[in-house]
């Protein structure tokens, strides 16, 4: 009998495959994993941009109609002809300060709550975590990549999102010449600048610290939008702070009213001053006259408080996401 064996394939010349760098396999596992959500978030920026890109399209078009038929300023839309020219802006305006700043604003609630909560809970409710001591990878680089890929992609695509609102805002919804929508309103603010992009990914960070603490994936995913929520109503309430607020005392003429915050911006208080000096808040004016009010007093913000007063902001939502990440790191390691 022969004892020929088969020969070794490295032996006989061919050389095996070279293995992969781990981050490389690994990446390319966590990519796989989240093809979903991948193409689920690139559905959405997709849809948002053409959204946008219409809006832009149609206000821009209605503009130069007007122009060239002498019907763009507001003294003409009596007129039945230029009211008519000036009709189709409604649509645009309605698409995009009632359907989708709105949406813009519930979009980092929901990347915590689908996102970020599901992101390690749903590990340890399957036991799949336990691979990670089987693995070549210590836990802090495996949760890196793990994390990274979703971040990412999160970042990409609510990036887009605030640069394409913020641009049809700022050229189409301030400056278009029938819409009214100052930046510190409750929907347009968090739906304009850097603010889409920083509460969404404090709002993933948060999640993920959620998901590891609770390991099960419902109920992380309700803790996150209750926390998510409440950190909102907190910094909602200190806004205001967030940059100096400009008090301004105007004197009244004979019979001359109340009168309001400058144009797009943010009114905190307002009130009367009466003529022995004291201030009087706006609504007590309402239950007793300030007849003998000699000037009015007002605390807002300027429209040109909003880059600082959102700057200040994203530093403290960074904050907290750093804070929250280091937390998460430190917890997987045991």
């Amino acid at each position: 009998m022969s004892t020929d064996v088969l020969p070794d394939r490295t032996t006989a010349g061919v050389s095996p495959r070279p293995a992969a760098p781990g981050l490389r396999g690994l990446l390319w596992l966590t990519i796989r994993q989240n093809r979903a959500l991948l193409w689920i978030l690139a559905a959405v920026a997709v849809v948002v941009a053409a959204d946008l890109v219409w809006i832009h399209a149609v206000c821009r078009h209605t503009v130069d109609v007007l122009r060239r038929t002498g019907c763009y300023s507001p003294e003409t839309w009596s007129d039945t002809h230029c009211w008519h020219l000036l009709s189709p802006i409604d649509r645009p305006d309605f698409a995009y300060v009632s359907v989708l700043q709105p949406a813009v604003t519930v979009l980092p609630l929901l990347v915590g709550v689908f996102i970020g909560a599901p992101l390690l809970a749903q590990e340890y409710e399957r036991g799949t975590i336990r691979l990670i001591r089987a693995q070549s990878v210590s836990p802090a680089r495996w949760l890196a990549v793990r994390l990274a890929v979703p971040a990412v992609a999160v970042l990409a695509v609510s990036g887009v999102i605030a640069a394409l609102m913020s641009w049809v805002w700022w050229t189409d919804i301030v400056h278009g010449p029938a819409s009214f929508d100052p930046p510190f309103q409750f929907f347009t603010y968090p739906a304009i600048g850097v603010m889409p992009v920083a509460w969404s990914l404090f709002a993933l960070a948060l999640g993920v610290l959620v998901g590891r603490l609770l390991r099960r994936t419902l109920p992380a995913m309700f803790a996150t939008g209750a926390l998510v929520a409440g950190v909102h109503g907190l910094v909602v309430w200190g806004r205001p702070y967030f940059h100096p607020i400009v008090d301004q005392v105007v004197p009244l003429g004979a019979g001359q009213p109340f009168i309001g915050q400058p144009m797009n911006a943010w009114l905190i208080e307002r009130g009367a001053v009466l003529s022995d000096g004291s201030r009087v808040a706006e609504d007590a004016c309402r239950s007793s006259p300030c007849d003998g009010a000699t000037a009015v007093w007002l605390r807002y913000h300027p429209a040109g408080d909003l880059v600082p007063i959102q700057l200040v902001e994203t530093g403290i939502l960074l904050t907290l996401t750093a804070v929250v990440l280091v937390v998460v790191f430190r917890r997987i390691r045991v």
